[in-house]
């Protein structure tokens, strides 16, 4: 939810060590000579991975080999929330389901990005999912600095009011539910409240990013879930 994303937001810059204790050592805090009380701790700072933890591998083979593995593409839309005047979108790939019950799906997000911010603010986003033509919609939200809404009609999601972007074949409306660090990226999981499909969902099938280029499929056999 929306307060989830708010403790986010207050976080960063100030994450603490997991199983750390919440409250001052027995000895109590030291004191501020200049107020007689507390001073408060100091923050440590954000880091994404001590050196030593990373692994020895090229940036430019992590890239490649990660590449052979196909996905799909969606666009992931948030209202005005608070002072941002225009809806907030992106272009993701790491889009997944995550739960059936409760229904969660997940994204994730680069720590760097200058949309996050303003999803976390609204605490609600819609994933978008696009088709084998939508491609230009794709590049268009995938900019930095452009008004990326600009000749695109989109209607209010359902519940949460986020863009849901006109011909899509699929769309989720959710709550922000949990953000967790990634590394480099957030992980960011997303509490379902509704969804649908467009009639013609079935028409082109889906946008796909492969290998550093879009695709669609040219067929798809029957595939279970075992």
């Amino acid at each position: 939810m929306a307060a989830t994303a708010v403790r986010y937001l207050r976080s960063v810059g100030a994450p603490t060590s997991a199983g750390a204790p919440a409250t001052a050592p027995a000895t109590g805090p030291a004191l501020d000579p200049a107020t007689d009380r507390a001073a408060p701790a100091p923050r440590p700072a954000l880091r994404a991975v001590r050196e030593d933890e990373r692994a020895p591998l090229d940036p430019a083979a992590f890239r490649d080999v990660l590449g052979h593995f196909a996905s799909g593409v969606t666009v992931i839309t948030a209202p005005a929330s608070g002072t941002d005047s225009a809806p907030a979108g992106f272009a993701c790939q790491s889009f997944a389901s995550l739960s059936l019950d409760p229904p969660l799906v997940t994204f994730m997000v680069a720590r760097t990005s200058t949309t996050w911010p303003r999803i976390a603010r609204a605490g609600v986003f819609c994933v978008n999912v696009l088709g084998a033509d939508q491609e230009g919609l794709c590049r268009a939200f995938a900019v930095s600095g452009a008004d990326k809404f600009a000749g695109v009609s989109h209607a209010p999601a359902p519940v949460t009011g986020s863009p849901r972007l006109a011909g899509v074949p699929a769309w989720i409306d959710c709550t922000v539910r949990a953000v967790h660090t990634g590394g480099d990226h957030l992980i960011v999981v997303g509490q379902v409240t509704a969804l649908g499909t467009a009639p013609e969902a079935a028409g082109p099938g889906p946008l796909l990013f492969h290998r550093g280029a879009f695709g669609h499929l040219a067929s798809c056999a029957g595939l279970r879930d075992e």
